[in-house]
């Protein structure tokens, strides 16, 4: 600094009273006051949206849970319901397995009645055709033995049998 020159001419002064004046303007703006509602403002903003995010992360992690709580309760349902299809086939399976076996019961025995059935009417065929040969074989003895003077009194003898059987 010079000595000789005033104060009044020292440019240290003037940015002295330069900058008493700008904080004098500032205060006297309320420029402070200002800054402090905008920061203030500004704090409420972000601390209400970190209650915000807070909220949200609160709701998250609880829909989070009930989403899992119904996982856990579909899997468990899914489960219940496999092991009743698994049951129910098996049910299915063993009523099949029964239900063929009397069919095939059931057809066994139809076809052995069948098959008894066949052998009665054959052992009846043959008994009618036995009776028909024997009957063609004692007629063709009879007509060739007997004279028609003694068939006519065996037949009238037989008639007289068979009245008296009747009456």
């Amino acid at each position: 600094m010079h000595e000789d020159v005033p104060f009044y001419l020292d440019t240290h002064f003037w940015v002295a009273v330069g900058l008493f004046l700008f904080f004098a303007l500032v205060i006297w703006k309320k420029v402070p006051g200002v800054l402090a509602k905008q920061l203030d403002a500004r704090a409420a903003a972000i601390s209400s949206e970190l209650d915000e995010a807070k909220r949200l992360r609160e709701d998250a992690a609880a829909l989070l849970a009930t989403y899992q709580a119904k996982a856990k309760e579909a899997e468990g349902e899914a489960a219940a319901i496999l092991a009743a299809a698994q049951a129910d086939a098996a049910r299915l399976q063993a009523e099949g397995k029964a239900a063929l076996e009397a069919l095939v019961a059931r057809r066994t025995k139809m076809a052995e009645d069948k098959i008894a059935q066949a052998e009665a009417s054959a052992l009846a065929d043959v008994k009618s055709a036995a009776a028909d040969a024997a009957i063609a074989a004692a007629s063709g003895l009879i007509a060739t033995r007997i004279d028609a003077g003694k068939a006519s009194a065996i037949a009238d003898s037989a008639i007289r049998e068979l009245r008296g059987k009747l009456n």
